[in-house]
């Protein structure tokens, strides 16, 4: 348990931990925003396309209007998509990875566990901690530059271990990876309605122009099926499914250290410091197997 005194080393700390959260968060948001770009101009270059071949040399003008913008949206997606290659991606999962690391060693000292239970060494063994942590990082300091931090956002109310429990452990749990999963499940499922909805209107499409011959449809069945192929695309790169299935995983081994500490006996020093040890190494895990994954697909 660390005095009052000795928290307010950590002060500047936790602003810096929330500018390194900012700029992860301002870096993903980037590359969504990007990839939804990505997603509308191929959609557009397919509907547009469908459309310049459906108005022929009936409206000569506005097939022309409607190819090249066909053209411009189909050159635009690859122009889009290299801007969210390996080194985005890398560099977005690594700021939040170093933000974590942060919250790791704030939460740890204010808990007074490990290391940090020496209340006279804490405050310096903090320090230089998160100074090695902005080291390592010093070549994502461009993403922070310029970021004003706020010295009076208030820590978290973690004082020992049993407020460690409920407010990093139970709160990560309840608060974030249990209401991520459910986010990506529902993003999940739109995206797989909406394909099966594109995949039902292709194959009407397709039967009625092979039973009625009516040769327009045929058009609209490449342009379905472009627009099915470009969300599949999307929803691939946002790994929607990966993403749920590892709030879950991290959540319910969270959940499985919490139980194994409500029922244990024995709650002294040695046990807190496992128990904190392992609680950051599961959330660690986490952001660890984010950045392999993410960045060796990108």
């Amino acid at each position: 348990m660390q005095t009052a005194g000795a928290a307010h080393f950590a002060v500047d700390s936790w602003a810096q931990q929330a500018g390194w959260s900012k700029a992860a968060d301002r870096q993903k948001r980037a590359i969504g925003r990007v990839r939804a770009w990505a997603l509308l101009c191929g959609v557009l270059a397919a509907v547009s396309g469908a459309g310049a071949a459906q108005l022929g040399s009936g409206h000569p003008n506005a097939a022309r209007w409607a190819a090249f913008a066909a053209a411009v949206a189909a050159g635009a997606v690859p122009l889009l998509n290299r801007q969210v290659g390996r080194t985005q991606v890398q560099d977005w999962t690594r700021l939040r990875s170093i933000s974590e690391a942060y919250k790791t060693e704030i939460y740890r000292f204010l808990a007074g566990v490990g290391p940090y239970r020496s209340t006279a060494d804490a405050p310096a063994l903090l320090q230089r901690t998160v100074d090695g942590i902005r080291a390592e990082a010093a070549d994502l300091l461009p993403h922070i530059a310029g970021m004003t931090l706020d010295p009076s956002r208030p820590l978290p109310a973690v004082s020992d271990v049993d407020s460690y429990v409920q407010v990093r452990l139970r709160g990560q749990i309840t608060g974030y990876y249990r209401p991520r999963a459910a986010r990506m499940h529902r993003r999940l499922r739109a995206v797989r309605r909406a394909e099966l909805g594109l995949g039902a209107l292709g194959v009407l499409l397709a039967a009625g122009s092979g039973a009625f011959h009516v040769e327009q449809l045929a058009a609209w069945v490449a342009a379905v099926s472009t627009v099915a192929a470009a969300l599949v695309a999307y929803a691939t790169a946002a790994k929607y499914e990966y993403q749920e299935l590892e709030f879950l995983r991290t959540a319910a081994e969270l959940e499985r250290l919490l139980c194994e500490w409500d029922v244990s006996a024995d709650h002294g020093p040695a046990a807190q410091d496992t128990l904190v040890s392992r609680c950051e190494h599961v959330i660690s895990v986490l952001n660890d197997t984010w950045m392999v994954k993410w960045t060796s697909e990108a």
